[in-house]
């Protein structure tokens, strides 16, 4: 299986953190976030990884390279405008191939990885889910017996784990556009499973939000 990092935002609630580092390359425990990501990865046994840049682009390609560094091989997908995250994967497909790929929000703090066997039947989509942090109280999507759903009263949050099939995308036009409605509408037609993890997940998108996972990550956590 293929993974794909998305990190071609431009990191705005960030700033001024991100004024002259892409938010992808700030540094957490001693390396940059990214890297977290490409080691974990590895770790995994996926040895071929799919990067999609645009906001200081060249500061990314240099850091990372080839992946050889990380025993990986990294394609890169760059985007001249954001292309958001539908049009973003939509861009990489000829990259990706026609298999189900791993799908990794670049500004995450995450140790699960689902299984790549994780869709079954004609399912478009499996996501991992986690309880709702303070910062987004109302969560995302309802969770019942390992479907994902709309309707529960009870909701979690989209932890930026996933695992998509291209057919997901099949029919979108070229250019921007978000991948949560064509989610929502799977999610409609029952095609998205999930998963619920209960470890340490941050979404790493406010300097304040950096802080407390350096903090937690540097006192043993």
């Amino acid at each position: 299986m293929k993974a794909m990092i998305l990190a071609a935002g431009l990191g705005k609630r960030m700033r001024p953190l991100t004024d002259y580092c892409p938010k992808p390359l700030l540094p957490v425990a001693g390396k940059p976030l990214i890297v977290h990501h490409l080691e974990r990865l590895r770790e995994a046994g996926i040895d071929e990884v799919v990067i999609n840049v645009s906001y200081r682009a060249e500061q990314i390609t240099d850091a990372l390279g080839d992946g050889g560094a990380f025993g990986l091989h990294i394609h890169w997908s760059r985007e001249t405008t954001p292309l958001e995250t539908g049009g973003g994967i939509q861009q990489a497909l000829p990259l990706l191939g026609e298999e189900p790929f791993l799908l990794i929000n670049g500004d995450i703090w995450c140790e699960a990885l689902p299984d790549p066997q994780a869709l079954k039947g004609d399912d478009l989509a499996h996501l991992v889910l986690v309880k709702n942090p303070l910062h987004h109280p109302d969560g995302d999507f309802g969770l019942m017996t390992g479907r994902v759903n709309q309707t529960s009263t009870e909701r979690l949050t989209y932890a930026g784990i996933s695992v998509i099939h291209p057919a997901l995308l099949a029919g979108q036009p070229p250019g921007a556009f978000p991948l949560a409605p064509l989610l929502r509408s799977a999610i409609e037609n029952q095609q998205v499973s999930g998963e619920q993890y209960s470890g340490h997940w941050v979404d790493v998108g406010t300097p304040e939000r950096l802080a407390e996972l350096e903090s937690h990550l540097r006192h043993g956590g």
